[in-house]
């Protein structure tokens, strides 16, 4: 059975692209496991890494729970972020630029980014606690190779 080598997905851009202009074409390829977001969710990279990984049923709870965390994480990074950017629009819209509201979003990314890296890692690290020495290396070929973004 043959599958498209590509797939073309909707991405909506919300109303700051303009009502005129609500859906934007994109080409993705699409793999098992392969999300459209920038962040990892649970559902299909469990799937992928399952796959690849080889995971028995104990390794697929203890991974989902694992990417649960960092879908946690990731989420409240965004939400961190939208906040930094409503600063942002606070330090610019005064007759003179908050500079001080401007820093507060400046560290409030930077916090934010250095929390989810530090998960990362500790997710890399209970991953690595998990898998046997052969699924390691598959895990670091994934890593190594960009099919699979962490």
């Amino acid at each position: 059975m043959c599958r498209p080598a590509m797939q073309t997905a909707r991405v909506h851009c919300g109303p700051r692209w303009g009502a005129s202009q609500p859906f934007v074409e994109s080409t993705h390829h699409h793999f098992p496991g392969f999300s459209h977001s920038p962040g990892l969710g649970v559902r299909r990279p469990l799937r992928f890494l399952a796959w690849k990984l080889q995971l028995d049923e104990e390794q697929m709870k203890q991974v989902a729970a694992i990417l649960d965390q960092l879908k946690i994480e990731r989420a409240q990074a965004e939400v961190d972020d939208r906040r930094a950017v409503s600063l942002l629009a606070e330090a610019a819209e005064g007759d003179t630029f908050d500079r001080a509201k401007a820093e507060e979003a400046a560290a409030l990314r930077t916090k934010s980014a250095g929390v989810v890296q530090q998960k990362v890692i500790q997710s890399i690290e209970r991953l690595h606690a998990l898998l046997s020495p052969e699924q390691r290396g598959r895990l670091a070929y994934l890593l190594r190779t960009g099919a699979l973004m962490m």
